[in-house]
C-alpha cells in the first residue's frame, strides 16, 4: 500500500541526466542540435587528452555504453514524458559519436563537417532511417540515429577519400 497514492512518482534523476545529455536536452531551441553539439565538444577534448589508439577505443565505449544507458533511459523515461520526447538527446550524442569516430584527429574541419552531416541524416532521415524512427520502444529512439551516425560516417569517408 502507498502511503501517498495520488502523488505521482517522478523520473530518476540518473535516468534524466543520462537521457538528456547532462541537460543539453533542455536547451529549448534544437535540443538534438545542442545534444550533439555537446557530444562533438566531448569527443574533441577526448581527442586532445588520449592517445590515438585509446582515443579510438574511448570513442567506440562512449557509443556501446551510450546506446546501453541510452536505451535503459529511455525506459525509465517514456512512462513520464512520452515515447520519444525531444529532450532525450543521448541518442543523437551516440550518432554524432558513430560519424565522428571516422574523423582524423585533432581537426576541427572535419569534426564540424561530421556534426552537420549526422545532423542532415537524422533531420532528413532517408534509407530506412524514418523507418527505424517510426518503430515503438526505447531501442528504436537509440537505433534511428545510429543509423544516421553509420551514414554521416561513410559521407565522412568518402570526402576523406576524394581530398
Amino acid at each position: 500500500m502507498r502511503i501517498f497514492a495520488g502523488m505521482k512518482q517522478q523520473p530518476s534523476l540518473l535516468a534524466i541526466c543520462v537521457g538528456t545529455g547532462f541537460g543539453a536536452g533542455f536547451w529549448p531551441w534544437g535540443p538534438g542540435t545542442m545534444g550533439a553539439i555537446v557530444a562533438t565538444l566531448i569527443w574533441w577534448w577526448m581527442s586532445e587528452m588520449f592517445s590515438p589508439i585509446m582515443f579510438i577505443g574511448l570513442t567506440v565505449a562512449l557509443i556501446v555504453v551510450g546506446t546501453w544507458a541510452g536505451t535503459w533511459a529511455v525506459r525509465r523515461l517514456a512512462p513520464f514524458w512520452g515515447d520519444d520526447p525531444s529532450r532525450v538527446v543521448i541518442d543523437e550524442m551516440v550518432g554524432v559519436w558513430t560519424t565522428l569516430l571516422v574523423c582524423p584527429l585533432h581537426s576541427w574541419t572535419y569534426a564540424l563537417a561530421g556534426l552537420v552531416a549526422f545532423r542532415f541524416f537524422d533531420i532528413v532521415k532517408p534509407l530506412g532511417v524514418r523507418a527505424l524512427d517510426r518503430r515503438k520502444g526505447p531501442f528504436w529512439v537509440m537505433a534511428d540515429d545510429l543509423l544516421a551516425g553509420f551514414y554521416g560516417a561513410i559521407l565522412l569517408l568518402l570526402v576523406r577519400c576524394s581530398l
